[in-house]
């Protein structure tokens, strides 16, 4: 047993939780626990008090307009306390509306929902949904800069732009962050946004354990270096089926 711990915050779990996102929550304590490290996942709902200093991990699901509006209403009242935890990088995971809300604000037909401008990014309301299964490229992972694929499932309606952040990864097959310029996703300090649902973490291992490497090296500076391998042969075998189902 290693004398590391984490602890994950999951926010709003009872209204972000489309398309099995809370798998991911799953995929991070289990290889937390399969290399000896102790975790801890505290769930909060929409009038719970938030102390994001005792945070490692902060997880945002998807959900649907409705749901999204209850929690930036929720949101924008510890407005200021997510931003300080993003700039003293603080580590975000933020799937599909969850990662709608870290920007300036999602544009809908009838109304704009503001968001927490975490972000220097904004959606807009398109005109059809853009479905299906993503793969994308990365070379965010690995200080190497070697690329990896990611793969994953997209619904959403809303078109977001990143402006100058950088991606997440290149689109190989699918639509991304608006289906036009060929981004999904971004990355900012130790913040991961996304689109890509399934959930993604199970099918993705270097992506979960890039997570878990920086709340390590944020939480532990003097005394984490890299996290212990695992067998990971079964998630890429999976990955792998979908990136030549639909790459070749």
């Amino acid at each position: 047993m290693s004398n590391l711990k984490l602890t994950i915050g999951h926010l709003y779990p009872d209204l972000l939780n489309l398309y099995g996102d809370r798998g991911n929550i799953i995929t991070l304590k289990k290889r937390c626990e399969w290399r000896g490290i102790d975790i801890e996942v505290k769930e909060f709902h929409l009038n719970d008090n938030i102390d994001f200093n005792s945070l490692h991990i902060v997880f945002l699901g998807g959900g649907s307009d409705r749901e999204q509006l209850l929690v930036c209403n929720r949101l924008k009242e510890i407005k200021s306390e997510i931003n300080s935890y993003v700039n003293d990088n603080g580590v975000v995971i933020a799937i599909c509306g969850g990662y709608q809300l870290l920007g300036h604000y999602y544009k809908l037909k009838d109304e704009t929902i503001e968001g927490l401008s975490v972000l220097d990014i904004y959606t807009e309301m398109g005109d059809t949904r853009l479905i299906g299964n993503v793969v994308i490229e990365s070379n965010c992972l690995y200080p190497s800069n070697d690329t990896v694929k990611i793969v994953g499932f997209e619904n959403h309606g809303g078109r977001t732009f990143i402006n100058g952040h950088q991606p997440l990864g290149i689109v190989k097959y699918g639509y991304g962050n608006n289906g036009t310029d060929g981004y999904e996703g971004v990355i900012y300090k130790n913040v991961i946004g996304t689109y890509l649902h399934g959930p993604l973490f199970p099918k993705n291992p270097a992506l979960a354990d890039f997570i878990l490497s920086k709340a390590l090296q944020r939480a532990y500076p003097n005394t984490f270096r890299t996290l212990q391998p695992l067998d990971d042969s079964m998630e890429i075998k999976a990955r792998d089926y979908i990136v030549n189902r639909f790459l070749t």
